[in-house]
C-alpha cells in the first residue's frame, strides 16, 4: 500500500520525483496487469464459447446417435421377427413334408400289396391270364405289333408309372402270338 501521508510529508523534490516514478511504475504495472487479466477473461470468455459450442455439438451428435440406435433396434427386432416367422413357415413347411412321406410310402406299400393281391388272384384264376386280356380283340399281325407297340407306350419300366412285371407279361404275350402266327 501506499502510504500518502509520507509522500505529502516530502520535503525535497528528489523525494517528490522518486515518488512520481514510483506511482509512474506502480500505475504501468497495474495497467499491464489490468491488459493481462483482460487477455486472459477474454481468452477464458473464448474457451467457454468454444467449450459450450462443442457441448451443444457433442449433444446433437449423442441425441442423434441415440435416433440411429433405437431405429437401428426396431429394425433388427422386426428382422428378428421375420425371421422367426420365415422359421416358424419352413419349420411347418418340413413338418407336413414329412407327413405327406409317410402318407406316400404307407399308400404306396398299400399300393403294391394290392398289385401283389390283384396278380396271384389272377394268375390263380387260371387262363384269366393279363397278357391274353390285354392283346384279346387282336386277330392279324398288323393290329398284334400296334397294340404291342402301344401297350410297351404305357407300361414301360422306364415311365412315369410304368411296371416291370406287366411290362414282361406284355412281352410274353406278344412273342407268344407272334409265334402262332
Amino acid at each position: 500500500m501506499i502510504d500518502w501521508e509520507e509522500i505529502i510529508r516530502a520535503e525535497s523534490v528528489e523525494e517528490l520525483k522518486s515518488a512520481k516514478l514510483w506511482l509512474f511504475q506502480e500505475n504501468m504495472r497495474l495497467e499491464n496487469e489490468r491488459r493481462q487479466l483482460e487477455t486472459e477473461k477474454k481468452e477464458l470468455s473464448d474457451t467457454r464459447d468454444k467449450f459450450l459450442k462443442e457441448k451443444v455439438q457433442f449433444r446433437d451428435e449423442m441425441e442423434d446417435l441415440n435416433r440411429r440406435s433405437v431405429v437401428e433396434r426396431k429394425r433388427l427386432k422386426e428382422e428378428n421377427l421375420f425371421f422367426d416367422k420365415k422359421m416358424a413357415i419352413l419349420q411347418d413347411g418340413f413338418r407336413h413334408l414329412e407327413e405327406d412321406r409317410k402318407t406316400l410310402e404307407r399308400e404306396k406299400k398299400s399300393f403294391a400289396e394290392e398289385k401283389r393281391l390283384l396278380l396271384e388272384q389272377r394268375s390263380g384264376a387260371g387262363g384269366g391270364d393279363i397278357g391274353q386280356i390285354l392283346f384279346r380283340s387282336v386277330n392279324n399281325s398288323l393290329g398284334l405289333r400296334k397294340r404291342y407297340r402301344d401297350l410297351v407306350k404305357i407300361f414301360h419300366p422306364d415311365n412315369l408309372f410304368g411296371d416291370e412285371e406287366l411290362s414282361q407279361m406284355i412281352n410274353k404275350e406278344y412273342l407268344r402270338r407272334k409265334r402262332e402266327d
